[in-house]
């Protein structure tokens, strides 16, 4: 008992603290540097941008970036809130399906004893290795013949059986006391009621994770191999349309550039604090 307590002491010197956080804070520093130069580059003028050598922060910060996007957007026959719509639409609903159909398949894998089961897992874990550059053809035909082309549906149902969303539940699911969930079924309670109320709280720091991920592949997405109209595209693609005018329009892509990373930004900060906080007091007495 001493010795844990006098070896909490040590771990705990002012000392050691104080060079932990110097060595913290030096890494936060270095790895927000490219945010800082990237929001710097969105309010920067022209005749900044196109310094040499750059320069890492704005002197004359300005929001004609942001004016020239809109009023490019505006002379759109298409309203820019047409494709943020599609985006929203498409990268709700594809995270939300994915992390619910990948957390049901987990757990009857996880928990469950069935014929075929290893070699179910086994496919899921090869199918990893695969670039998604591999099943493109493939998603394509299968997309053509239920004739979901050109419709939200194609980029939508993909998203739901994402390999790496079953395998992260699954791996975690498979850490659950098999204790636990038998004493709720001789308390009567169902399956769907298990997986609720005990199954998801207990791997919250997975699914949390799973959003976080889903939601950054789903809002990059622009659908261009299965959506043609341009009332169903997506804002990725739109903002790239505006970025592939080339140079004179330097100050645009710096804008586009912020736009697209802030809102995935936002939401893993959110559920970053969320993860670690539940990560530190998960766990079963």
């Amino acid at each position: 008992m001493k010795l844990s307590s006098r070896a909490r002491r040590i771990n705990r010197s002012t000392g050691g603290d104080i060079f932990i956080f110097v060595v913290l804070g030096i890494a936060a520093a270095f790895m927000a540097l490219p945010l800082v130069y990237a929001v710097s580059n969105a309010f920067k003028p022209l005749n900044e941008l196109f310094l040499f050598p750059p320069q890492f922060f704005v002197r004359n910060p300005t929001l004609d970036n942001f004016r020239d996007l809109f009023v490019l957007k505006g002379n759109s026959w298409v309203p820019f809130s047409r494709y943020a719509f599609n985006t929203l639409l498409i990268t709700l609903l594809g995270t939300a399906g994915h992390v619910i159909l990948a957390s049901l398949g987990a757990y009857a894998v996880a928990k469950f004893r069935f014929p075929g089961r290893n070699l179910f897992s086994s496919l899921v874990l090869i199918s990893l290795m695969f670039a998604p550059q591999v099943t493109a053809v493939p998603n394509y035909l299968v997309m053509s013949r239920l004739g979901w082309i050109d419709t939200y549906l194609s980029i939508i149902v993909p998203a739901w059986g994402m390999s790496l969303g079953f395998y992260l539940m699954s791996k975690f699911m498979g850490q659950i006391p098999d204790d636990l969930l038998w004493a709720a079924r001789v308390d009567g309670a169902s399956e769907l009621l298990i997986f609720w109320k005990i199954v998801m709280p207990y791997v919250k720091p997975a699914w949390l994770t799973l959003v976080i991920l889903s939601f950054q592949q789903m809002w990059g997405t622009t659908g261009g191999r299965f959506i043609y109209s341009e009332e169903l595209k997506t804002l990725p693609y739109a903002l790239q349309q505006i970025v592939a005018g080339g140079i004179a329009r330097a100050g645009v892509s710096a804008a586009v550039g912020l736009i697209m990373m802030i809102i995935p930004i936002t939401i893993f900060v959110f559920n970053q604090s969320r993860v670690v906080e539940t990560m530190g007091t998960s766990g079963i007495d």
